[in-house]
């Protein structure tokens, strides 16, 4: 998966489009909403990898996956992975607006599924992912289309065959774009990630920070939100989700 993700990262930089200034997206019915306070969770909350909580009004997640280890019968491999939480609210256009707070976390992002399309890897659709790198402090806006590009079945069957490695790069260029974002170790940051069409824009403390247009993003029934938490510590709050048409 590393070797897959720095080959996004290398091949799509040059590609990255103009950031819009202006919204894509027109806020439509609110969807959802949580601002963790309730005793209680929503019904509609999915334990996924299930190394989240709630506390002090948070969601907080830690990544506990960090290596590959092998299964208790020593006959298969239980993968590293990041912490993920699930919430079954089905759209095809949308805005979440959400904060979020990196505590010793490498990434936190906004996932979109399909469980009941079998072309991708898990139904994976499109991401939004913030990251920070822990030993230069730099940030990063990354945003993926999962559906055509790294977990389509058939470039993702590419990964560990040292002879696909050209054909893949080149089915992953336009498929994921990256750009530079401010991101603080222990302070909240406001969040909005507008999905419409084949577009994604995502917005940081009220700046544009990244965007991208291409095809697998405009799948139609994308049926749950994933947020996802890579290393020892990150937040989310005061999460909104709503209904979205284009701006234009």
């Amino acid at each position: 998966m590393r070797i897959l993700t720095l080959l996004l990262v290398s091949y799509c930089l040059a590609s990255a489009a103009p950031v819009p200034e202006a919204s894509i997206a027109k806020k439509g019915e609110l969807l959802f909403s949580d601002d963790f306070s309730g005793a209680k969770p929503d019904a509609r909350w999915v334990r996924v990898v299930p190394t989240f909580s709630v506390e002090d009004g948070v969601l907080k997640g830690v990544q506990t996956r960090v290596k590959d280890e092998p299964t208790k019968d020593g006959k298969g491999v239980i993968k590293a992975h990041a912490a993920v939480h699930g919430l079954n609210v089905p759209t095809k256009d949308s805005v979440v607006e959400v904060k979020v707070r990196f505590d010793g976390a490498t990434m936190i992002d906004v996932e979109l599924d399909d469980r009941d399309y079998k072309g991708a890897h898990y139904g994976h659709i499109c991401r939004a992912q913030l990251r920070l790198d822990p030993k230069t402090g730099k940030g990063t806006a990354v945003i993926i289309d999962e559906k055509e590009g790294n977990m389509r079945n058939d470039i993702r069957a590419m990964k560990d065959d040292p002879s696909k490695k050209a054909e893949m790069a080149k089915l992953l260029v336009g498929r994921s774009a990256n750009f530079p974002a401010e991101v603080t170790p222990g302070k909240w940051h406001a969040l909005v990630v507008e999905i419409v069409g084949d577009q994604i824009r995502v917005v940081l403390d009220g700046k544009p920070v990244g965007y991208l247009k291409s095809p697998g993003i405009a799948h139609a029934t994308k049926s749950r939100f994933e947020f996802g938490v890579a290393g020892q510590g990150g937040a989310f709050d005061d999460l909104k989700v709503f209904a979205a048409t284009p701006a234009n």
